[in-house]
């Protein structure tokens, strides 16, 4: 019997390692907002917490701080340290493709 080639693709994002973590990186709350914030260069709390403000959007900086952290560890970002307390993150080549692919996929939805 084939197994269906879609069944096969969904089998590996659910058990491949690094696209398993991906998935569930996606799923948390703010994740996909983070991931853009990279995309626009609002990888600073400040600019980000500015960014979400303007557009009447919330985003506490503990979640921020703990998105951007996991988006980090799997190579999406990149930090810099700004004092002993805070980072600058700023997307890796990896986290600009994700994150375009995310902006493709909501304007195929809006269409």
């Amino acid at each position: 019997m084939v197994k269906n080639i879609n069944e096969e693709k969904i089998k590996r994002v659910l058990t491949e390692p690094k696209l398993a973590s991906i998935k569930t990186m996606l799923e948390k709350d703010h994740a996909i907002d983070c991931l853009l914030l990279l995309y626009v260069g609002r990888g600073k709390w400040k600019d980000a917490k500015s960014f979400m403000l303007e557009n009447s959007l919330t985003l506490s900086d503990g979640t921020f701080r703990s998105r951007m952290n996991t988006i980090e560890s799997l190579g999406l970002a990149k930090s810099e340290r700004i004092d002993p307390l805070k980072k600058y993150y700023t997307k890796t080549k990896q986290g600009e493709k994700v994150a375009k692919l995310l902006l493709d996929f909501f304007d195929e939805v809006e269409k």
